[in-house]
């Protein structure tokens, strides 16, 4: 699947910011905030259900992510300033953020920092702030050994990214996809036995390693520093979906982070995992994002 339109927005500061739409020309704007490591391709997911729900989906690569410049020294709080460049360059005065996943911290710092241009956000399979949790129990076994490893080998943890790039940049054959799907739990390989639905998760996670992997690293380390904002200062509406088999962060983890918000609606969902809840539910959740 193709986006409807792609662009790059040269930006003030001489960095570029590359970015797709996908859904209906005409419809509501909503920003959408990729996951991790994944590129704004990810966004394919809510191609039909946007065009089904009168949704228009602005999905921009973050920096150092696809075609966006690297940019080393960047936190979450520079986001909401790139964000609302990129609605003046589009002439949107105001809309809707929806994150997945590695894009919930970036959707949470719109809502807080751009009250007056963020009507609304939704959150799906949400990140939470790892930095202010007192356990890791409730993270996929994965994050918990990167973040040791981040805390033990600063250095051994960024070769090992570099190390790894090159074979992620592979696109892995069809025939190979079975064996993937059988380590994933089965409500979420059921959602990417469609094969749309898998492209957009990893062939939007391929892109992410198009030019380097400094970019997948910033992220991954501004997961792991405090946020630098309260959620609690969080005014406008938020939509929180998030599964109940999620394995990647933990339901438990989701309500904690929707009793700390204070104009939240939560969506448990009892058949869900980290991948299907997006995949299976996402005419409910624009439909609902754009009802806030």
């Amino acid at each position: 699947m193709k986006a409807r339109t792609e662009g790059v927005l040269p930006r003030r500061n001489g960095e570029n910011i590359a970015w797709s739409e996908y859904g209906d020309p005409t419809g509501e704007p909503i920003m959408f905030c990729h996951g991790w490591p994944s590129s704004r391709t990810m966004a394919e997911l809510t191609d039909e259900a946007a065009r089904d729900e009168g949704c228009r989906i602005i999905s921009p690569d973050r920096p150092g992510i696809g075609d966006s410049t690297l940019v080393p020294e960047r936190s979450l709080r520079d986001w909401p300033a790139l964000l609302a460049e990129l609605a003046d360059h589009l002439r949107l005065q105001r809309f809707r953020v929806l994150g997945i996943s590695g894009g919930a911290p970036y959707t949470y710092v719109s809502a807080w920092a751009m009250p007056e241009r963020v009507r609304a956000v939704a959150v799906v399979s949400g990140a939470p702030e790892i930095a202010a949790l007192e356990d890791h129990e409730g993270l996929l076994p994965l994050y918990r050994w990167l973040l040791a490893a981040n805390n033990r080998w600063p250095n051994l943890s960024r070769a090992s990214f570099r190390l790894a790039r090159p074979f992620l940049t592979l696109r892995p054959p069809k025939k190979t996809r079975p064996l993937f799907l059988k380590i994933l739990q089965p409500t979420d390989a059921d959602s990417l036995r469609d094969s749309a639905a898998f492209e957009a998760c990893f062939e939007s996670q391929r892109r992410a390693w198009k030019k380097s992997a400094e970019g997948v690293l910033i992220d991954a380390t501004i997961y792991a520093r405090p946020w630098g904002f309260p959620l609690e200062e969080i005014r406008v509406p938020v939509s929180l979906w998030h599964g109940e088999r999620d394995r990647s962060f933990s339901s438990s983890l989701a309500r904690t982070m929707a009793g700390r918000l204070p104009n939240c609606r939560e969506h448990l969902l009892s058949d869900a995992g980290h991948y299907s809840a997006a995949i299976r539910h996402m005419h409910e959740i624009l439909r609902d994002l754009r009802s806030l």
